[in-house]
C-alpha cells in the first residue's frame, strides 16, 4: 500500500534530488558528468531512506518537481495540470496541498482550502490556507462559513493572525451580526485590531456610534494600543481608555511599589483573557512563546522596573524583541519579531507565536519599529489593587536557588 493510501504526512525533503520519474515535465537543462554522478548517489541514498520509511518516492519526486514549475501556465501545459491534480488528490489535507494550491493559484480548490483551515485551525499552516483563500477571491465562501457558530470559532482568530486587509470586511460582518455570540464578537474585535484596515473599520464603527456596547471597552483597549499612530490618536479621542478600571486615577508608581499585593490573585489576573499576558509570554511553562519568557523575571527586574515595563513598554525593549513592519510588493503588511534571516528569506514570529516565511523577492520595504510590540495601556483593564497583585506575582517569578 502506498504512503498516500495510508494518509500519512509526507516527510520534508531538501531540493538537492534528481526527480527521475517526473523528468518529462521538467525543462531540459544540461548536467555535466560530475553532477550526474553526484545526483545518482544522492538519489540512491534518498530511495533507501524512503524505502526504510515505507514512503512511495514517486509522490515525493512529483511534489518537488511541481514546486519548481509553479510559474508555469497550466492552460498552455495541460500535461502539467493533470499531473498537478493527480498529486493534489493524494496530498489533500496536508500542508503541501496548501502550498501547491497557493503557488499555482488554483481557484477551483477554495473549498478544500477552507476545509484544511477548519481542520487545522490551531496550526500555522491554517494561516497559509486562509491567505491563499483570500488571494483566490474566496471571501464569499469564508463569509458564509463565518455564519456557522462552530466554524466561526475556528476561523476568527487565525483570520486575524493573517493580518490580511482582505479579511477585515469578513471580521466586521461577524462583529456587527447580532446573532453572533459575544465570545465571537470579542474575538472579532481582537482579530480586527491586527490589520490596519481592520483597525480603521473598528474606528469607523465607534465614530458612527454603531459599535456594539458589549465590546466597546475591549475595542478601546485594542485601538488605543495599535501601532498606527493616526488610528491610535483618533481612538484616544473617540474611545478614550480610562486611566484605571472604573475611571479611577492610577496612583504614582512610587506609591504602587510600596504596596504589598497577593501573588495568587496576580497569577489569576495574568491569565485573564482581557489582560492576556499568556497570549504573548510564557511563565513557568504556561503561555505562548512570543515575547520574553517571564519565568525568572522577578530575578531580573525590581518592582519599579516591572511597573515601568507595563506603563511604558517602549522605554526598554529587550534585545531580540524589536518589532519589524514588512511591506510586501502586493501591498500587504506583516508585523512581528525577526526570528531568523538568510540570503533569500526571512522568518517573522507573529503574535500568537506562529512563524511566517517571506521570500526577500516579495518584500518592498522593511522597517524596525521604535515602539514595543507589547501594547501600552494594559493597566486600563485593572484597578490599582489588581495592578499591584499582578506585579507581586511577576516579582515572585524568580530563578530557583540551588540547594
Amino acid at each position: 500500500m502506498s504512503h498516500s493510501e495510508r494518509g500519512g504526512a509526507l516527510p520534508s525533503l531538501g531540493s538537492g534530488c534528481i526527480y527521475l520519474q517526473f523528468l518529462p515535465v521538467l525543462p531540459r537543462i544540461p548536467i555535466d558528468r560530475g553532477l550526474r554522478t553526484l545526483a545518482a548517489l544522492a538519489f540512491a541514498l534518498l530511495s533507501a531512506v524512503l524505502h526504510a520509511a515505507d514512503v512511495d518516492p514517486r509522490l515525493i519526486n512529483q511534489i518537488e518537481a511541481l514546486k519548481r514549475l509553479k510559474d508555469t501556465d497550466l492552460e498552455a501545459r495541460p500535461a502539467i495540470r493533470q499531473a498537478l491534480l493527480r498529486v493534489l488528490d493524494q496530498v489533500r489535507g496536508q500542508p503541501v496541498f496548501v502550498e501547491l494550491v497557493r503557488d499555482f493559484r488554483l481557484r477551483d480548490q477554495n473549498a478544500a482550502l477552507l476545509e484544511y483551515a477548519l481542520a487545522n485551525s490551531a496550526e500555522a499552516s491554517a494561516l497559509d490556507a486562509l491567505r491563499a483563500l483570500l488571494a483566490n477571491e474566496g471571501s464569499e465562501l469564508l463569509k458564509s462559513a463565518l455564519t456557522n457558530a462552530a466554524y466561526a470559532g475556528r476561523l476568527i482568530e487565525p483570520l486575524g493572525k493573517t493580518a490580511d486587509n482582505r479579511g477585515a470586511p469578513l471580521l466586521l460582518s461577524v462583529l456587527t451580526d447580532p446573532s453572533q455570540s459575544v465570545v465571537h464578537r470579542r474575538a472579532a474585535v481582537q482579530a480586527l485590531a491586527r490589520s490596519q484596515e481592520g483597525a480603521r473599520g473598528l474606528l469607523h464603527l465607534a465614530a458612527s456610534s454603531t459599535l456594539p456596547a458589549d465590546v466597546r471597552l475591549l475595542a478601546a483597549t485594542e485601538l488605543n494600543s495599535v501601532r498606527w499612530k493616526p488610528i491610535q490618536l483618533e481612538a484616544a479621542r473617540i474611545l478614550p481608555v480610562p486611566a484605571a478600571k472604573g475611571d479611577a486615577a492610577m496612583p504614582p508608581t512610587a506609591e504602587l511599589v510600596r504596596q504589598a499585593g497577593d501573588p495568587r490573585k496576580g497569577a489569576s489576573i495574568f491569565r485573564r483573557p482581557e489582560i492576556n499576558c499568556i497570549g504573548c509570554h510564557q511563565a513557568m511553562g504556561e503561555g505562548t512563546d512570543f515575547g520574553p519568557n517571564l519565568s525568572e523575571i522577578g530575578t531580573k527586574l525590581g518592582k519599579d522596573a516591572l511597573y515601568e515595563s507595563i506603563l511604558d513598554p517602549s522605554s526598554g525593549i529587550s534585545f531580540g524583541f524589536e518589532a519589524w513592519a514588512i511591506i510586501l510588493r502586493n501591498g500587504d503588511e506583516v508585523y512581528g519579531l525577526l526570528a531568523s534571516e538568510t540570503e533569500d528569506e526571512l522568518v517573522l514570529k507573529l503574535q500568537g507565536g506562529t512563524l511566517q516565511r517571506l521570500k526577500k523577492t516579495e518584500i518592498a520595504n522593511r522597517e524596525k519599529q521604535t515602539q514595543s510590540i507589547m501594547p501600552a495601556g494594559l493597566q486600563a483593564n485593572l484597578t490599582a489593587g489588581e495592578f499591584v497583585d499582578l506585579i507581586e506575582y511577576l516579582a515572585s517569578l524568580k530563578k530557583p536557588v540551588p540547594p
